[in-house]
């Protein structure tokens, strides 16, 4: 996958001082944020921490983790899609179906059958029932036990949200949250999508659900949590943050293994702060330009032949008792 962030932007804190490396970032920086380049990011839980390191045909260790994972042996798979929205028209990519139905085709291709798929958002432009209809019918091409959703923005355009809960709602709570249990795993499915004229807003009666929800749960239980809006402030000028997100990660501190997945911006993105490391997934749509980069995250359009490099999807596995959750990313190209 391409990169589409360059590390100077918004560089934290503790970053400041450190070595420059030939390309500008500080090493620390470059270790964080090599996972851009496509290769596989393996997330280890050693000891109440979550550490992270770059999986490539040199890293024995890091490719048997991601192997065993592979193998199956009781291991939780799941695959992460995101921002696919079917009904947009433009230059930026002139067949969005076409695009997803790779993404579909990719996932089906893998080698292994994932135990569930979570669409991250935006799985429509304009939240039409034509196009709810058309994404629910393209996903049952998937080849795996379970479809799970979150919506996007683009999915609660002037209802609310209602049409997407009456297609994929169902046995959810309030505006659209839930949470479920697999293989040792605990699952919270955030929205934070309806507040549009702020964005990034979860509001108090999820902000409860999240307390009611962790209340009875062991420390040592390993939670991944979706949203469509990233849970961090990765560019709030652009709405690319949540303003009430920080009650929430502090219900997620005592954990010691916390992984939010989120899509919305369309890039690559990491990002650990203590237990919970935030990995932002990239599209199956277009791309949108690097934060800061551009007057407004509008669709960029690339050459024909570099679009499916900046699409993709993510395959993560978990294999209890190991504790090892290992996240590749991979280019549809």
């Amino acid at each position: 996958m391409s990169n589409y962030y360059d590390s100077h932007d918004g560089a934290p804190a503790d970053d400041v001082g450190q070595p420059q490396t030939e390309h500008g970032m500080s090493r620390r920086q470059l270790i964080r944020h090599a996972g851009w380049f496509g290769g596989a990011v393996v997330l280890t839980v050693a000891s109440g921490e979550v550490i992270s390191h770059i999986a490539d045909s040199r890293d024995t260790n890091a490719g048997a983790a991601a192997a065993a994972v592979a193998a199956g042996n009781g291991a939780l798979r799941f695959v992460q899609v995101s921002d696919s929205h079917i009904g947009f028209q433009g230059p930026a990519n002139m067949d969005v179906a076409g695009s997803f139905t790779a993404a579909i085709n990719q996932v089906n291709s893998l080698g292994f059958r994932p135990d569930f798929v979570m669409h991250s958002g935006d799985l429509t432009h304009l939240s039409t029932a034509g196009q709810f209809d058309q994404v629910k019918q393209m996903m049952t091409g998937m080849q795996t036990d379970r479809v799970f959703t979150v919506p996007g923005e683009h999915d609660s355009i002037g209802d609310a949200g209602r049409a997407y809960r009456r297609t994929f709602g169902m046995g959810t709570l309030g505006d659209g949250w839930y949470s479920f249990d697999t293989h040792g795993v605990h699952f919270i499915a955030l929205v934070n999508t309806l507040s549009l004229e702020k964005l990034g807003h979860l509001g108090n009666e999820q902000i409860d659900f999240v307390r009611k929800d962790l209340a009875g749960l062991p420390s040592d239980t390993p939670i991944v949590v979706f949203s469509h809006i990233p849970l961090f402030a990765m560019y709030p000028q652009w709405g690319w943050s949540t303003d009430d997100a920080l009650k929430v990660i502090a219900l997620l501190r005592r954990f010691s293994s916390v992984t939010c997945l989120n899509g919305h911006v369309h890039q690559l993105f990491t990002k650990t702060e203590g237990n919970i490391t935030f990995h932002s997934a990239t599209t199956t749509a277009y791309p949108l330009p690097k934060p800061g980069r551009a007057a407004a995250p509008t669709p960029q359009v690339v050459p024909a032949r570099q679009l499916k490099d900046a699409l993709g999807i993510r395959s993560v596995g978990y294999r209890q008792g190991d504790r090892e959750l290992a996240i590749k990313d991979q280019r549809l190209a």
